[in-house]
């Protein structure tokens, strides 16, 4: 075991895989890393399950099996990605007993063409927390504003939430009002508030590869010296945000009826420019009560040379204002940034998912059995 991943952990920073594939999970690589590396979580999106399905051979036999029932692809693509996060969910199970629910947890994303259909969007949330089956499950819903209501309804039924593509403060506030809400709801019902887990997945490197995109194209000293720089201040400000929510009579009042605080998760933690230190994302984001949601390279990373040095957050929210403004001194509009980001990854993630309604009906085709 690692001094960084095991002084992450102290810290409060709980230690989320962003990947997951039937080969992890039969190989006993999952548990490994639950036992070696200080894991214990594990988060999905089309754009993983596209990958694992499209590579090897893992899933031939439940391919072979559906094809031979003539299943429609978009019922063998929740066959499949459900059968994965059940098998993920089992072996996380310890550490969710452990933490009393609040680690263990396996996301699963409802189909992101609903990403603008708010009813659509509970019905399919409802579906999948049915057919996986497990206390442990994160039903993960993207924080458009069709997204913002479904959250409060599903929240309100008893599920738990992994709300996802969180790139603005103004909608991170949204969403943990939305929680509340939701909270408020499951209360009035008779619910056991203690047993509804949600995360908020706050988007951290997709900031600074928009707004250093736009700040190499200013090309000034001042516009390069501010590279690098928004992505941290974006995310320690969401904490802020975080302490304040969570620090109201609104909340109090759920707290001493049970309920659990939607801790910050920060997601897109893989650094995408390589001017610039591999565990950025986690060294930067230290706090109690969050979630980081690693690639396994960035997990491996922060293991061999992660400089985890304490909170890294509190105190930081006077120069994270400070180095936001100066970039929108300098005419890059934050609000224009976040919504095209918004945009951008419910689009990518649409067609991640269409990709892998592809790749899934050729296997099924390759795999299909000869009539007779």
């Amino acid at each position: 075991m690692t001094d960084a991943l095991k002084r992450l952990s102290e810290e409060g920073v709980a230690i989320w895989l962003d990947d997951l594939s039937r080969k992890r999970i039969t190989s006993g690589n999952l548990a490994e890393l639950i036992d070696q590396q200080h894991v214990v979580g594990v988060t999905t999106n089309p754009t993983i399950f596209q990958k694992a399905i499209s590579q090897g051979d893992g899933y031939d036999q439940q391919l072979s099996d559906l094809a031979a029932r003539k299943v429609t692809v978009e019922e063998a693509v929740r066959m499949i990605t459900t059968a994965d996060v059940r098998d993920a969910a089992d072996i996380l199970r310890p550490v969710y007993d452990a933490t009393g629910g609040q680690d263990g947890r396996v996301s699963i994303e409802v189909d992101p063409r609903l990403a603008h259909h708010t009813k659509a969007t509970v019905a399919e949330a409802k579906q999948l927390a049915w057919l996986v089956d497990r206390p442990n499950t994160l039903i993960k819903i993207p924080a458009t504003r069709a997204g913002l209501p479904a959250i409060t309804e599903v929240i309100g039924l008893g599920i738990s939430v992994n709300v996802t593509l969180i790139f603005s403060l103004e909608r991170y506030r949204e969403v943990m009002d939305a929680y509340l809400s939701g909270l408020e709801k499951a209360k009035e019902r008779g619910l056991d508030l203690s047993l509804i887990r949600s995360v908020a997945s706050f988007f951290v490197s997709r900031v600074d590869t928009e707004i250093d995109k736009r700040l190499n194209d200013l090309g000034t000293d001042e516009a390069k010296a501010l590279r690098g720089k928004s992505a941290v201040a974006n995310a320690r400000l969401a904490y802020q945000a975080y302490e304040e929510v969570f620090s109201t009579s609104r909340w109090s009042a759920l707290e001493s009826a049970g309920a659990n605080k939607q801790r910050p998760l920060w997601a897109s933690t893989g650094v995408k420019d390589p001017a610039y230190k591999d565990t950025l994302y986690v060294d930067d984001l230290v706090a109690p009560n969050t979630v980081n949601t690693m690639p396994e390279a960035t997990l491996l990373a922060v293991e061999d040379h992660g400089g985890i040095t304490g909170d890294t957050i509190t105190g930081t929210y006077e120069q994270a204002h400070a180095d936001l403004d100066a970039v929108e001194r300098l005419g890059i509009s934050y609000d224009d940034v976040v919504q095209v980001l918004e945009d951008e990854g419910v689009e990518k993630f649409e067609a991640s998912w269409n990709d892998l309604l592809k790749s899934t009906q050729a296997e099924l085709e390759r795999l299909a059995p000869s009539e007779g």
